[in-house]
């Protein structure tokens, strides 16, 4: 058994987030001990992890939640989790081309620039008048 500060070192997590884990139902309560303390199973750290590591490839709390109710019920079809993996993934291919138009923009916005004073300068013109952008990236 592991208390909250065991448990946020094991798993890579901040103790106020197991906490809103918690509160958000991705974890069952933890058993406490006699003076109310908070202690974590080997299982508790094992869907810590799974959440954590569902954040860091962009999953969003209701598809987690979606993603460990098909692990507890390893018998069901998988095609949910795809489903879900499949959203991610549309998902993070539109975030990436959103950040190539930021990229391209800022980087016509920074070769514009030519020096000078702010009274003349391009950087801030183009920030001030969206028009003066070469495309959409918002």
């Amino acid at each position: 058994m592991f208390t909250i500060g065991e448990a946020a070192r094991k798993t890579g997590l901040k103790v106020p987030t197991i906490r809103f884990y918690e509160q958000e139902g991705l974890i069952k309560p933890p058993a406490r001990t006699e003076s109310g303390r908070r202690v974590y199973s080997d299982r508790d750290l094992r869907r810590l992890s799974f959440v954590r590591h569902a954040r860091k490839l962009g999953f969003e709390l209701p598809d987690i939640r979606s993603l460990l109710n098909l692990a507890d019920h390893p018998e069901r079809p998988c095609h949910d989790a795809d489903r879900l993996a499949q959203q991610n993934l549309e998902a993070v291919r539109q975030r990436i081309e959103q950040l190539r138009a930021l990229e391209h923009e800022l980087t016509r916005m920074v070769s514009s620039c030519a020096g000078g004073t702010s009274a003349d300068c391009q950087i801030i013109e183009s920030l001030n008048d969206h028009t003066l952008c070469s495309r959409d990236h918002a």
